[in-house]
């Protein structure tokens, strides 16, 4: 299967090395390029992408609001991954919350932009969790204080608890099983309980959750 992948970033320079890099691949291909994220819906109706790269920032819609778009009027939407210049940017944040599945650094080499793109299409695991930790350090604290702690991990059982704290160190499924000493097919049922009862599109939005509602403390 090729895997199609939509550029969005108001750097046209930025554009052309992302579209070197990825359709240099044999089974990764890019579909389209938009300049802006109020771009975004109408190029990924037409073309149908898996994974969006969205620059954060833009002039006149950003990735935010371009991802929040996305999942809110589309039945099945791509996966997003979010790009920024630093990993402490709060936009990087937001843009998790709004549904983008990771995030990469603009200086990311390019080998792991690939296993980037790739990991976040089959679900596999988290992408930058240290980074993410930080993050959840950062703006936790101040969602719990909103009230968004409630006590949703009560539903979840020992072992549902077990995988989401690996997930939230970055685990794949198969490093999970090892740990676990389950085979790797018990842990995806696990990870499935685990998004449907924390109403999580993807593994990225569970542990931010996770962190948000204190269930897992960052450090």
């Amino acid at each position: 299967m090729t895997i199609r992948v939509l550029l969005v970033d108001d750097e046209r320079l930025i554009r052309a090395g992302l579209a070197a890099i990825i359709d240099a691949e044999p089974d990764l291909a890019v579909v389209g390029e938009a300049g802006d994220g109020a771009e975004v819906p109408g190029q990924v109706s037409r073309l149908r992408p898996d994974v969006v790269l969205m620059d954060v920032r833009m002039p006149r819609l950003d990735g935010i609001q371009a991802t929040r778009r996305l999942l809110e009027t589309m039945a099945e939407p791509p996966r997003v991954l979010v790009v920024t210049t630093f990993e402490n940017d709060e936009y990087v944040y937001d843009a998790l919350k709004a549904g983008a599945s990771g995030f990469l650094l603009k200086r990311t080499r390019p080998e792991e932009i690939l296993q980037a793109i790739r990991m976040v299409v089959h679900g596999d695991s988290l992408l930058f969790p240290a980074a993410i930790r930080a993050l959840a350090a950062e703006h936790g604290p101040a969602a719990r204080a909103a009230g968004r702690g409630a006590r949703w991990h009560d539903r979840l059982t020992e072992r549902e608890a077990d995988v989401l704290r690996l997930m939230a160190k970055g685990r794949s499924n198969a490093e999970i099983a090892a740990e676990l000493f389950v085979s790797p097919q018990t842990v995806k049922t696990h990870v499935g309980n685990v998004l449907a009862k924390l109403q999580a599109r993807d593994r990225t939005q569970a542990v931010i959750l996770a962190y948000e509602t204190g269930f897992i403390v960052p450090g």
